[in-house]
This record gives C-alpha cells, sequence and structure tokens, in this order.
C-alpha cells in the first residue's frame, strides 16, 4: 500500500475503520483479493512476483498492512521480499509485538517499509527508517512513504476526509472508497522532497495516483465492529478507464 487511513476506537459502530490504497507498476502481475489456497485462513490480494501481499486478515481477527518508505538513494537490488512481512504474519499468528521485534532486529536488510500488525483490538508498528515498535494508541492516523502520521499533503487531506466522515457518521464502504478516489495533486509549496524530483512529487502526491505506468491499483476498506463482524471490500480498478471490479467479504471472529 501506498497510503493507509484507519481510526481505532473513534467510532461507535467500528472499532477499526481502515481505508487504503495500493500504488504499483502496472505491469506487476497480481490477483485480487480472496482466501488463499494454500493458506485458507488468509484473506488478501497477492503480488504474483514475489508471493506476498500488501495488506490483508485472516479469519482469526489478524490484521497487516504494509508501506514502502520511499529512498531511491538507498535501494538494495539484493533485499528479500517485503510483502512476505505481511503475509507470514497472517500465516503463522505470531503476537504482533513479538513478530515486529524480530523484524526489527534484521529490519535494515530490507528496502525501506513501515509495517502495522495486531487485530482490532492492538495495532503494533514498526518501520525500518525509525527504532523501536510501538503500539498505535486511539486515534485518526495515517501512513503513506514516510513514517507514520508524517504529515504530507496526502496524510493531511485523508485524516481529515476520514474524519469528517465519521463526525457525520457515514462510515460505508461506498463513501470510504469515494474518499481514496481523490486524485487532486498537492501545491508545489507543499510537497516533501524524497529525492525523486519535484515532477514525480508531484505525480506521486495525490491519494489516488493516475500516471502512464504507476498508480492506485486498488483500494481497500476493512471495517470491523464491536462484535468482530469482520467486512473486508476490494475495488480492483481498470487502468484504461479507472472502471473498476469489487469483491466484498464478511466473517465473524469468535
Amino acid at each position: 500500500m501506498c497510503l493507509i487511513l484507519f481510526a481505532k476506537n473513534q467510532h461507535k459502530k467500528y472499532k477499526l475503520i481502515v481505508a487504503a490504497n495500493r500504488d504499483e507498476f502496472y505491469k506487476r502481475e497480481t490477483v485480487q483479493a480472496d482466501y488463499w489456497d494454500d493458506h485458507e485462513k488468509v484473506l488478501a490480494g497477492r503480488d504474483l512476483q514475489a508471493g506476498g501481499t500488501w495488506m490483508g486478515v485472516n479469519t482469526n481477527g489478524l490484521v497487516s498492512m504494509l508501506t514502502n518508505y520511499r529512498d531511491l538513494k538507498h535501494i538494495k537490488d539484493d533485499a528479500p521480499s517485503r510483502g512476505h512481512l505481511v503475509s507470514d504474519f497472517l500465516i503463522e499468528e505470531p503476537s504482533a509485538s513479538s513478530y515486529l521485534e524480530s523484524i526489527a532486529h534484521n529490519g535494515k536488510a530490507y528496502n525501506g517499509f513501515n509495517l502495522i500488525c495486531g487485530n482490532a483490538d492492538e495495532l503494533y508498528y514498526y518501520g525500518n527508517y525509525q527504532t523501536g515498535v510501538y503500539e498505535i494508541p486511539d486515534g485518526t492516523h495515517g501512513l503513506s512513504n514516510a513514517l507514520l502520521n508524517t504529515e504530507w499533503p496526502k496524510v493531511v487531506r485523508g485524516k481529515q476526509k476520514l474524519s469528517k466522515l465519521i463526525e457525520q457518521d457515514q462510515v460505508i464502504a461506498e463513501r470510504l472508497f469515494e474518499t481514496l478516489y481523490d486524485d487532486l495533486k498537492a501545491d508545489i509549496i507543499e510537497l516533501p522532497d524524497t529525492g525523486v524530483g519535484l515532477e514525480m512529487e508531484e505525480m506521486l502526491s495525490p491519494m489516488f495516483i493516475k500516471s502512464p505506468n504507476y498508480g492506485s491499483r486498488c483500494s481497500t476498506v476493512l471495517l470491523v465492529d464491536q462484535d468482530d463482524n469482520y467486512t473486508y471490500v476490494e475495488r480492483t480498478y481498470n487502468i484504461e478507464d479507472f472502471s473498476y471490479t469489487e469483491r466484498d467479504f464478511q466473517f465473524t471472529v469468535k
């Protein structure tokens, strides 16, 4: 994912609300969200190049989500796949804090990433451009290609829009997808400097990215209510005209 907006214990019905966009090169092959044939408890999309995923849940209520940390000056060609950090958590089901602590011991072997693991009641965060593992407090949060809650324009805008939906009690999948489908570019003066040049910074600045070769390929909404009913909806876009197909899953954690 390249934008994750989420709210923990901010809504009377839902204890966890997640709305996320996955940005990727269009030519990279993936499959849409489904239960995995080789790990039937895992519900996620799948990257066919490396075999991992960017976001998913499992039927025991675990949640895992990842974004890349943008630092093109320090890319390692031989680094292991970051997508397996998400899927391994959902498959192996360790405690979130201990899992992230174990990853932190070897975090610098990977290219830059941010990883959130846990369940609807407890979420933990680790990014390999910082030190330490942290429990995420209640509140509305945003994560893009810098550290958690770094105030990039898309993160600020997304958090504001999510907070407004919560305040107006309009938290439904359709409104969250509308929030994510926001292709407004940031003002040049607001852009971060991540070393990719001004033109690319501007292209990457919207919540929903559209460009000839790279962009927001799918959006995902996760809603978990107070009775641990999980709703997981993925909208996958046709990059030619931005029409979409949608997959909708529900399950209850006992």
